[in-house]
C-alpha cells in the first residue's frame, strides 16, 4: 500500500545481497533518502543470469565426444603404425643406397649384414635386430676385426619384424655396384606386429644393384 501515509505505492526490489529489505520510494526524513538513492540504484540493477550446461547439454556433449573418440583412435593408429613403417624400411633403403654408392666410390666391396649387436654380423635372415655397414677390407664378405663399420642401425620397435628370403644374411656390394652375393632377386620383408598386410612393406633387391621398395602382394612381397 502507500508508504508513510503518502498514498505512494512500496516498492521491492529485486533480491540482492544488501537489498533484503524493502526500500520506499520516499522517505519522512530527507537526508536518509539521499543516503538510500546509490543503494537503490544498485539494488534496481539487474543481476546476471547465472551460466552453465544443463544436465541433458551434458549428457549430449559426452555423447558426441564419446563417438568422436571412436572414430578417430582407430584413424591415429594406422597413421601412426604406417609412418613408423615407412621410416623403416627407407632407412633400409637409405643404408643399401649408401652402402652401393660407397662400394662404387671406395673401388672395393661395401656390405650390409644383420647384426644383434651393432658391431658384427649375426649371420641371420632376420634383420628384425638391425643390421650394420661395413667396408669389406679383405672382400670375404663378412665383418673382420679392424674393417670399419660405416653405419649401425639398432633394433626394429613396436614389434615390428623384418625377414629375408633366399637365405639372405648379408648384401655385398662390388665396386661396379653389383650385389654379388644374392641370388637373381631377394626381398626382405618387414610386417608390423599384427602382420597387417596393409602394413606390409619389401625391399627388392636385384643382383645389378638395384633396390625397390613394394607393397604386399607385389611380386615376392608377402
Amino acid at each position: 500500500m502507500s508508504a508513510g501515509g503518502t498514498g505512494v505505492p512500496e516498492r521491492r526490489l529485486r533480491s540482492r545481497p544488501g537489498c533484503e529489505v524493502g526500500l520506499t520510494s520516499l522517505d519522512s526524513d530527507a537526508t536518509a533518502s539521499l543516503a538510500q538513492a546509490p543503494l537503490r540504484i544498485l539494488c534496481a540493477m539487474e543481476l546476471p543470469k547465472s551460466a552453465g550446461f544443463t544436465l541433458i547439454e551434458l549428457v549430449v556433449v559426452m555423447v558426441i565426444a564419446g563417438i568422436l573418440i571412436t572414430l578417430a583412435v582407430p584413424s591415429y593408429h594406422y597413421v601412426t603404425t604406417a609412418n613408423r613403417i615407412a621410416g623403416e624400411i627407407n632407412g633400409l633403403l637409405g643404408d643399401m643406397q649408401f652402402a652401393r654408392g660407397e662400394a662404387i666410390k671406395e673401388g672395393q666391396p661395401v656390405v650390409v649384414c644383420s647384426s644383434t649387436d651393432g658391431a658384427t654380423c649375426a649371420n641371420s635372415t632376420s634383420w628384425t635386430s638391425g643390421w650394420i655397414v661395413f667396408s669389406d677390407l679383405n672382400s670375404n664378405g663378412a665383418y673382420d676385426a679392424g674393417e670399419p663399420v660405416l653405419r649401425v642401425q639398432p633394433a626394429l620397435t613396436s614389434g615390428d619384424t623384418l625377414q629375408a628370403n633366399n637365405n639372405v644374411r648379408a648384401v655385398s656390394f662390388s665396386r661396379e655396384g653389383f650385389a654379388t652375393n644374392v641370388a637373381a632377386a631377394a626381398t626382405l620383408a618387414l610386417h608390423d606386429s599384427t602382420s597387417n598386410s596393409s602394413f606390409t612393406r619389401c625391399l627388392a633387391i636385384s643382383i645389378v644393384g638395384s633396390l625397390a621398395v613394394q607393397q604386399s602382394g607385389t611380386q615376392a612381397c608377402l
